[in-house]
């Protein structure tokens, strides 16, 4: 792992990433309460935007919260699922029933194995934080979107789980909890992809628990344990794992419950014509050979 991607505080190693999505498999469903109710209110958000989509990636479906929702709004419309773990895709796609069962596939949101101009909806709701480069999963999502077509997402903002970041900073300097990128850094990002019209709008939930390993147990059950390339090597030893718990106490609330925020930040965007560019330290501009080969798009 290079040095650059220590000191990036949204760097991911991808293999600890994969290994913990996997593991999250048989118990992520039930530990899923705010990835329900934030899916929930992304598909609502669909009823104010006039689109009629052929095509629709649901990417990050999980194990298929949102099949039925996306099917009931467009059932004429085919649907594409997408998520880091082969097995979260295979229970989506069983989440379909039967009938028109749609195809998924497993891939990171940084390298999308689709060719350009596939999709009138890319419906991604708490997914887009498993990206290291924001700037380029942005482009591969403009490359995508056909004209027209809408980016509609939900991803977590920087003050997600700040009590236990604050919690474990009492206790040493190493990284424990991922950093998450902030609502105007993502907005910029979109419009350098060449995305039009972004929208961004954010809120606060608050899950609360009993005490910390509750919350753990949460977060390893959805794949959202520790896999920053900069955290510490080895076990927590009990010496440490008593002093963050000591310190995250300071938040227990008067009902006696420990809180968990999670900042939710919310965008759509629309797909262009435009060609993405990428722009070199030196100052030349980039433009991808592949996209110059694109029929029924002007570039």
């Amino acid at each position: 792992m290079s040095a650059s991607s220590h000191s990036n505080p949204l760097a991911l190693d991808r293999r600890v990433l994969h290994r913990r999505v996997e593991a999250a498999v048989p118990h992520f469903d039930a530990a899923a309460i705010l990835h329900r109710e934030v899916g929930a209110r992304l598909l609502d958000r669909l009823a104010y935007m006039r689109l009629d989509p052929a095509t629709i990636l649901d990417l990050g479906c999980g194990s298929g919260f949102h099949v039925r929702g996306l099917r009931k709004r467009y059932p004429r419309a085919r649907l594409v699922l997408a998520d880091l773990a082969p097995g979260l895709v295979a229970r989506a796609r069983r989440s379909a029933g039967r009938w028109r069962r749609p195809p998924g596939v497993a891939c990171h949101v940084d390298q999308l194995p689709f060719g350009n101009d596939q999709f009138d909806l890319i419906f991604s709701s708490l997914v887009l934080h498993r990206s290291s480069d924001l700037a380029a999963t942005a482009r591969e999502l403009q490359r995508l979107l056909r004209p027209g077509g809408v980016l509609l997402f939900a991803t977590y903002g920087p003050d997600t789980l700040h009590e236990l970041r604050t919690a474990w900073a009492q206790v040493d300097a190493a990284i424990h909890v991922h950093g998450f990128v902030d609502m105007h850094d993502i907005g910029d990002a979109l419009v350098n992809a060449r995305l039009a019209d972004p929208v961004m709008d954010m809120e606060h939930f608050t899950l609360t628990y009993p005490d910390v390993s509750g919350l753990v147990d949460d977060l390893t059950a959805l794949g959202l344990r520790n896999a920053a390339p900069g955290r510490r090597p080895g076990l927590t030893t009990p010496r440490q794992w008593r002093a963050m718990q000591s310190a995250y106490e300071a938040f227990r609330d008067a009902d006696g419950r420990l809180p968990a925020t999670w900042e939710i930040a919310y965008g759509h965007a629309w797909g262009t014509d435009a060609q993405p560019q990428l722009r070199q330290s030196s100052g030349v501009v980039e433009i991808p050979l592949d996209t110059l080969s694109v029929p029924k798009r002007s570039r």
